[in-house]
């Protein structure tokens, strides 16, 4: 898609993240501590967290970014 757009100043890219506590996410507080425990940042991710990466593909300073996926989980199992 990124090919195909790209001549029209569309830049295509995704954002793949990692667990993420949300309201709608299940708690299971076994299940959290294995995620913290393999994440190099020591923590869950949090709703901003995806956000901000989000609103800095969308922007200017990604403006020479497209056909990429970012991984936004904190460097789970790195």
């Amino acid at each position: 898609m990124a090919k195909e757009l790209g001549d029209r100043g569309i830049r295509v890219n995704a954002v793949a993240p990692g667990a993420v506590n949300t309201p709608e996410a299940p708690r299971s507080k076994d299940l959290t501590e294995l995620f913290v425990k393999e994440t190099a940042l020591g923590r869950t991710g949090e709703p901003r967290d995806i956000a901000r990466a989000v609103r800095f593909l969308a922007s200017d300073e990604a403006g020479f970014i497209t056909g990429e996926v970012l991984t936004v989980s904190g460097g789970y199992r790195i």
